[in-house]
């Protein structure tokens, strides 16, 4: 049983990654290949991953001995570029007892360059981020456009829960089994385990490689980093990739989606029944529950209702193109 103590100060700070995180999405990843599990699944995807992997993604194996990785490759940025230099201005400290304890239990002794890591060497640094960013390039940035709406369409499913059931709701909605118990969130886990966050906060992040458990990241001085999954199960395929319109229909609705595209401009409740074709108290219906998503705004202008897509809502519809991809 995990269970995680907050206080007010931490629900107030309950957020939800607004983008993807290339780092943390490819952990997950390369975790879901070396699972030996799910043969009829993922055979064949974990098959051609492997053959297509160059060998400057190698050391990331000796990096990850056994079942456990350190905890200085968990990085939550949403730029693969960041993301790598996050990782790269770690602690030495932090690093070196990492490298011990993931080494601890193994048999073989540390190759070479895990012990120059170990050290601090640059060299060594520069072929971890070699290998990392060679990792990303082959495993996920073929199927990153799809990552990015899935992940937009995930973070519209939570903000409708949010916004109509409140933060308790879809915190416990979040685990299968989980429960908020006054200001204590447990839920199932092989291990027992007691966080106290003390105002940290938490950051929710799904992930669409991974169907386990949760995966959990708590550092000192950072919010407690939760990763949880969210995709469909299966192996996600570059050539299945659907837009963003889709992604966010299989959510909200069709109708409810095509609002959210149409208010890209102004537009009062009786324009968008006649260019939906529905009543307007269809459209009033939905442009209520989009705006108690925070998703749209309305204001009144004499007789007419005016709607606007906020920010949020315009972050969840954007297109397709050359500023969305890992900024690798």
């Amino acid at each position: 049983m995990i269970r995680i103590h907050f206080t007010a100060a931490d629900f107030a700070r309950v957020r939800f990654a607004s983008r993807p995180a290339p780092l943390q999405e490819l952990n997950v990843a390369l975790m879901r290949m070396c699972h030996p599990g799910d043969a009829l699944l993922f055979g064949r995807w974990r098959r051609r991953l492997l053959r297509s992997l160059p060998g400057t993604v190698v050391p990331l194996r000796d990096l990850v001995p056994a079942a456990e990785a350190p905890v200085f490759i968990d990085v939550f940025s949403d730029s693969l570029a960041e993301g790598l230099d996050t990782v790269r201005a770690t602690r030495p400290a932090l690093v070196r007892s990492e490298i011990e304890r993931v080494y601890a239990r193994h048999a073989s002794p540390a190759p070479l360059w895990i012990r120059d890591l170990h050290r601090g060497d640059a060299d060594a640094w520069l072929l971890l981020r070699r290998a990392q960013h060679a990792a990303f390039d082959a495993v996920l940035r073929p199927v990153w456009s799809l990552v990015q709406d899935l992940h937009h369409a995930e973070f519209a499913r939570h903000a409708l829960v949010v916004a109509e059931h409140g933060i308790g709701a879809a915190l416990t909605a979040l685990v299968p089994g989980g429960r908020l118990h006054e200001a204590v969130w447990e839920f199932e886990a092989p291990v027992e385990r007691e966080i106290e966050l003390h105002g940290r906060g938490v950051v929710l992040v799904p992930t669409f490689h991974w169907t386990g458990g949760l995966l959990l990241s708590d550092l000192p001085g950072r919010p407690l980093f939760l990763t949880y999954p969210a995709g469909p199960g299966l192996p996600l395929a570059a050539d299945g990739a659907g837009g963003t319109d889709d992604a966010l229909a299989g959510v909200l609705g069709r109708t409810r989606t095509d609002i959210l595209l149409l208010l890209a401009e102004e537009h009062t409740t009786g324009g968008l029944a006649r260019r939906l074709r529905v009543s307007a108290a269809t459209v009033s219906a939905h442009t209520a529950a989009l705006r108690g998503a925070g998703l749209i705004s309305t204001v009144r202008a004499g007789r007419a209702v005016l709607h606007r897509r906020t920010a949020l809502g315009s972050l969840l519809v954007r297109r397709r193109d050359g500023s969305r991809g890992a900024h690798g």
